[in-house]
């Protein structure tokens, strides 16, 4: 697998993957991309929920795999993809999966947090072991 990085990856301590061929259906790339790591956040690198997001996970000591879109030739389409599987709700980003499944955009991962099913959703995905 061929990894590229940029200074504000270090930053988070994971490595974004190239970008691979995966078929033109961009819905079908965001399926694979999801089911390919515990945790799988896709991203714009000046959102500033997208930071909150990944803040809460490191701090809970889960490494999320990141996908910017804007930093992907096709995030466009990716984006576009990811509000189809939202319903069209506006401010697709962040959108969060978990052990495969999706989780959705900011306003649910911080209802899973406050109400107690993030932390469980995280060790089944095998994000966390404590």
């Amino acid at each position: 697998m061929h990894y590229q990085a940029t200074a504000d990856q270090y930053s988070w301590g994971y490595l974004m993957p190239a970008v691979r061929s995966m078929g033109p259906d961009p819905l079908e790339r965001v399926v694979r991309l999801a089911s390919e790591s515990a945790v799988v956040i896709f991203s714009v690198s000046s959102c500033c929920m997208c930071h909150a997001v990944k803040r809460l996970f490191c701090g809970m000591g889960v490494n999320p795999t990141v996908f910017e879109l804007d930093h992907d030739p096709r995030g466009k389409e990716i984006e576009r993809a990811l509000m189809r599987l939202l319903g069209n709700s506006p401010g697709t980003v962040p959108v969060v999966f978990i052990g495969g499944k999706l989780i959705g955009a900011m306003d649910r991962v911080m209802a899973s947090h406050i109400n107690g099913t993030l932390v469980p959703l995280l060790k089944e995905a095998g994000a966390l072991w404590l």
